[in-house]
């Protein structure tokens, strides 16, 4: 960062931390302990789609390591395109396998960055859900190296729990990166995974 950047303000990007991932599986069990939910074993990656040969290997790498146990009964990878023409990948291991699925949405990850796509990636998230079967989500955000929890209200209606938010945010803040600036909590609604 220069002088000039300074005075005017601007600060260095955050750069992506993908080994934050890992910490999930331990987090997970806090959310559990704290709040009743617990992973469903959904996991995805959304990244804005590139058009070219390159992204298109690239796309069927991430499909050939990712389905490489679905010979031995693993649920080969999905990829769909959402209403804003981003590509999500949903991943999805048992319910009891958090830290395989983090494995898998790292490797994801890693790929589309190592591949020089990495500036299209936008966000992975995990699933939750408790007794009573709603939703929840942590979004890892990975332009900023940050998480947020996402927690969408029963129902067709667009809305969101911003209690049981502010409660993970809090039951999580050490086990997580939690992103501090509440304006960058976007929805993700109808994410794969959620």
């Amino acid at each position: 960062m220069g002088l000039l950047d300074a005075i005017l303000g601007r600060s260095k990007p955050v750069r992506p931390d993908l080994d934050q991932l890992f910490a999930v599986p331990s987090a997970a069990l806090t959310l559990q302990a704290a709040t009743g939910f617990t992973p469903t074993g959904l996991g995805s990656v959304c990244f804005a789609g590139v058009e070219g040969g390159g992204f298109a290997r690239l796309r069927e790498d991430v499909r050939e390591l990712l389905d490489a146990d679905t010979e031995r009964g693993g649920i080969p990878v999905e990829f769909s395109r959402d209403a804003y023409g981003y590509t999500w990948l949903l991943a999805t291991h048992p319910a009891d396998d958090t830290a395989g699925l983090v494995n898998d949405l790292h490797a994801v990850n890693t790929m589309l960055q190592d591949g020089g796509f990495g500036p299209h990636l936008l966000c992975s998230l995990i699933g939750f859900r408790n007794t009573e079967g709603r939703s929840l989500a942590l979004v890892y955000l990975y332009k900023r190296g940050t998480f947020y929890p996402f927690a969408p209200l029963p129902g067709d209606a667009e809305k969101r729990d911003n209690q049981l938010e502010l409660q993970v945010r809090g039951a999580l803040g050490d086990d997580l990166r939690v992103e501090k600036d509440l304006s960058r909590w976007f929805p993700v609604w109808g994410a794969p995974g959620l």
